[in-house]
């Protein structure tokens, strides 16, 4: 392997990780769609598959994955619904609430 050839794949390698990383934290951040570790865990591929190019737009991350859910693995779609489950009950109580 030439230096050129190491000094690519280094490059290659860094930029995977950081796409990784920032998926991970858009979808930890994400207000309207706050995913657990659990969901980081479950769909991270995923968004790294699906929304690559969105990142790091927080909201197109999320629209992406959203807009793409049917092509989601499984453990992630379940993740998606629970929260997505969990965030309407909490917004109906705080309707409630005022």
């Amino acid at each position: 392997m030439t230096r050129t050839q190491t000094i690519a794949s280094l490059l290659k390698t860094t930029a995977s990780l950081l796409a990784v990383a920032t998926t991970a934290i858009a979808l930890q951040t994400s207000p309207g769609l706050a995913f657990s570790s659990e969901a980081q865990q479950m769909c991270t591929g995923d968004a790294m598959r699906l929304c690559s190019s969105e990142i790091p737009d927080i909201p197109r991350v999320r629209a992406c994955m959203v807009r793409n859910k049917a092509q989601v693995s499984p453990g992630c779609r379940a993740v998606m619904d629970r929260e997505a489950a969990a965030g309407t009950s909490s917004r109906k109580r705080e309707a409630a609430a005022q």
